[in-house]
């Protein structure tokens, strides 16, 4: 070899490297340098509109892309740490009691995802009506606030919660990164006076997305949460 190194360190500088996001296997191809990525912006409004259509489609669409995303919804009971996030009293059987749903969001001019996201809404909310599964029904694909306000729901408030972390094997899978690549996870909250309606956990690649918060200032009705 060129620089007379052994094997067993280049198989080891190749993991690392891998890990951290710098090479990408391609089965039957070989090793290669991953492309740097290109810096992704994802806005955070402090004002949020109780309009129709996905609040991710119309990022998408001011930035001149089209957005796309998978899903899947299911029923289940909370687990420990969403039942308190949700103010959800303790079960006492194993009856279903929040509606999740996985989302995979894309941009259809670039081939990795920009982010995930699990959400759970209450079922004691939306069990038996039109907005119960948020890709189905008359409000398929429309942002909390509006499915809300569907059933007679005003949300006016949010919350959100940032911090960094390692990926877990499934997030990186998901979105298309090395193993144990720095993501950023948002924790979010939406509020209908004191209750909460839903909660998400949204995850995002840290090296190439910045989330970027922005609101109105002035006479003091604008609240910084979601």
């Amino acid at each position: 070899m060129e620089y007379d190194a052994a094997q067993g360190v280049v198989t080891e500088a190749t993991k690392l490297l891998v890990r951290e996001g710098l090479l990408v296997s391609r089965p039957g191809a070989g090793m290669f340098v991953r492309r740097r990525p290109q810096r992704r912006a994802l806005v955070r409004s402090w004002f949020r509109e109780r309009r129709a259509g996905s609040p991710f489609a119309q990022q998408m669409q001011e930035q001149g892309r089209q957005g796309v995303w998978e899903y899947r919804s299911d029923t289940m009971q909370a687990p420990a740490e969403v039942r308190d996030r949700l103010g959800l009293a303790e079960p006492d059987s194993e009856t279903h009691d929040v509606m999740r749903t996985a989302y995979v969001f894309r941009s259809d001019d670039d081939e990795s995802p920009w982010m995930t996201s699990t959400s759970w809404e209450p079922l004691s909310i939306t069990k038996g009506t039109a907005i119960a599964f948020p890709e189905a029904g008359p409000h398929a694909g429309c942002g909390v606030t509006h499915r809300m306000a569907a059933i007679g729901i005003e949300v006016d408030a949010w919350d959100e919660e940032v911090w960094a972390r390692p990926a877990s094997p499934e997030e990186a899978r998901q979105l298309g990164v090395g193993p144990g690549s720095v993501v950023l996870v948002v924790e979010r909250s939406y509020f209908a006076g004191e209750q909460v309606v839903e909660v998400a956990d949204i995850i995002v690649p840290a090296d190439s997305t910045k989330l970027i918060y922005n609101g109105p200032v002035g006479d003091g009705h604008a609240r910084p949460s979601q």
